[in-house]
């Protein structure tokens, strides 16, 4: 359970990680913080490239990070942006987190705004197989 004291540290990691975001093209950077179930936190930052393709997400630095470093349970990720509100990250971020089964999303701006919520209010269908969330054409 994510009590305020850890939300706070979560979301100051990625507000430290957003300082080494690369982001030339946009002008929007983000940073982010997953927590793996034994603790250890991972940061990551935006990182544009020219070519749009090769950008690279906070979230998905910070999952990949983890990810190679052995992880594969989590707890948590905070986002952070340099926006006007919370930080909402994409459907893609949000797949890649459902598929590692992240059960919350903390989304915070630089002005102290944050919103905790769980990762099926953003893609409430992540996991699901696809014959579970899609109609057969004789059910239509």
């Amino acid at each position: 359970m994510l009590n305020e004291e850890l939300i706070d540290t979560l979301v100051r990691s990625a507000s430290d990680a957003i300082r080494n975001a690369y982001t030339p093209y946009s002008g929007i950077g983000v940073g982010a913080c997953i927590m793996a179930s034994d603790g250890t936190i991972y940061t990551g930052c935006t990182i544009e490239n020219t070519i749009r393709g090769l950008s690279v997400g906070a979230g998905e630095v910070a999952l990949y990070k983890a990810v190679s470093d052995g992880k594969r349970e989590f707890d948590a990720i905070a986002f952070i942006g340099n926006t006007e509100r919370p930080f909402v990250p994409n459907g893609a971020i949000c797949q890649l987190l459902a598929e590692f089964n992240v059960p919350e999303v903390i989304m915070a701006d630089m002005n102290g705004d944050v919103q905790v919520i769980p990762l099926t209010d953003l893609l409430p269908y992540g996991n699901e197989p696809l014959d579970n969330i899609v109609y057969k054409k004789d059910e239509v």
